[in-house]
């Protein structure tokens, strides 16, 4: 198992724009797609938390992302673009992994459409939004690839809290997290 350390809130590694894949087929890829899937399994049986991880959050520049949502199969994205995002947005309460001592929430576009690539090249087009949650994580993801964390995206420095703080009072209401025994809360 190839877990590694997760860069914290304040390495500037985090705030860096992440470099274009060349080869998705690459070994370096394929060994950074298990680096990614080791790490997040990690902590979310750690945790609880975690549906996705970004490469530069293991401080690699890659545009590279992996994502695991509950029930469904692991899910690796390369040099994935935000095509289009709709007009219409809501709020959602967001962690990271980068700093889960804190919960905020955030504004982000209920449907986005995402250009990405498979580990074998091809190009995938993928409309995300309420479904699953995808749309929320998806931007989230693609923000690490651009240096961009979900505190610059903070609708209110008042909805700032403590991890323990969310559990007792939003937790149940929040479709964002999952319990450490792997099931929705």
């Amino acid at each position: 198992m190839a877990v590694r350390t997760v860069l914290q809130l304040g390495d500037p590694k985090l705030r860096e724009v992440a470099l274009p894949v060349q080869n998705p087929r690459s070994p370096e890829v394929k060994s950074l797609i298990t680096d990614l899937a080791d790490t997040l399994a990690f902590w979310r049986r750690k945790t609880g938390y975690g549906r996705g991880i970004a490469a530069p959050q293991l401080g690699v520049s890659a545009r590279v992302l992996f994502l695991q949502l509950p029930g469904e199969n692991p899910w690796p994205i390369v040099n994935p673009t935000i095509l289009a995002r709709s007009e219409e947005k809501f709020v959602v309460w967001d962690a990271c992994l980068s700093f889960l001592s804190i919960f905020m929430q955030v504004e982000r576009h209920r449907e986005i459409v995402v250009r990405y690539q498979d580990l074998r090249g091809n190009f995938c087009d993928l409309t995300a939004n309420d479904d699953r949650n995808l749309s929320e994580l998806l931007q989230h993801e693609i923000d690490h690839l651009d240096g961009i964390l979900a505190v610059d995206r903070m609708t209110d420095i008042r909805t700032l809290c403590t991890r323990e703080e969310f559990e007792r009072r939003y937790r149940a209401e929040s479709p964002y997290a999952v319990d450490v025994a792997g099931g929705t809360p």
